[in-house]
């Protein structure tokens, strides 16, 4: 039994052998040898290249990331009474970001009724909650964050 093997061939315009990436050594289509001096060269380069473009991606993705969610940047004032109005500031606050706010200590969170919601600022009156510190949350899809800012419930 006879085995043929047929192999395809390039039917179109024939290149001439001349000038091919094989034996062109002008050509740069293909790097050198690694071992070489250019070749080392190329790839440091290649190597810092994607150094480079790592960096920037993890340094630049969360101001890209960031410039949509909400902020919180201040509460005024920062005491008061039960059912007393508050302002909390920043950005991105509006309705279609910001659904809740919380005052939160270290066991709950306790919703407060919101007035009024605007992109920079959202007016709520603060729960029936015992005296004492609470840190002002929002609740943004089905996460609630915990900010830095504190408030204070006045007897």
């Amino acid at each position: 039994m006879e085995l043929k093997l047929e192999i395809p061939f390039y039917d179109g315009e024939s290149v001439p052998m001349t000038k091919t990436p094989a034996n062109d050594l002008d050509h740069n289509e293909f790097l050198p040898l690694p071992g070489t001096k250019e070749g080392r060269r190329r790839y440091r380069n290649k190597v810092a290249r994607r150094r480079l473009t790592f960096l920037a991606a993890v340094l630049l993705a969360p101001l890209i990331f960031a410039q949509g969610s909400p902020q919180v940047t201040g509460v005024e004032p920062s005491s008061g009474k039960v059912n007393d109005t508050v302002t909390v500031t920043g950005q991105n606050l509006g309705k279609d970001s910001v659904s809740s706010v919380f005052l939160s200590d270290d066991k709950n969170d306790y919703k407060a009724a919101i007035v009024e919601q605007k992109a920079e600022q959202i007016v709520v009156k603060v729960p029936q909650v015992k005296p004492g510190e609470y840190n002002v949350s929002i609740q943004v899809g089905d996460k609630i964050y915990i900010k830095p800012l504190r408030f204070t419930v006045q007897e």
